[in-house]
């Protein structure tokens, strides 16, 4: 698992080291974004998408702490998917 990995991003053949900072990055496969707020918002959702198709992974979790019970503030978030869950093509 690596922590704070930096995601270089790269817009018309020019790159800029440090342009997201993951929060965690489990087995190079599962992006994990932590939240503490009052509640999560589609941007939150986006961002999370923004990190997927930069990095080419399918799977994302994000996670606020601001709840009673941990388990509902976890969402999935999948790459690939429309809203409808009919994979995009």
């Amino acid at each position: 698992m690596e922590t704070q990995k930096v995601l270089p991003i790269v817009y018309r053949d020019v790159a800029l080291d440090c342009g997201f900072r993951v929060d965690l990055l489990v087995e190079g496969l599962v992006i994990v974004e932590l939240q503490a707020v009052a509640e999560l918002r589609p941007v939150h959702r986006s961002q999370v998408l923004s990190y997927l198709c930069q990095m080419h992974l399918r799977l994302g979790l994000l996670i606020s702490f601001n709840v009673t019970k941990l388990t509902s503030g976890v969402r999935r978030v999948i790459n690939g998917f429309d809203a409808g869950g009919e994979t995009r093509r």
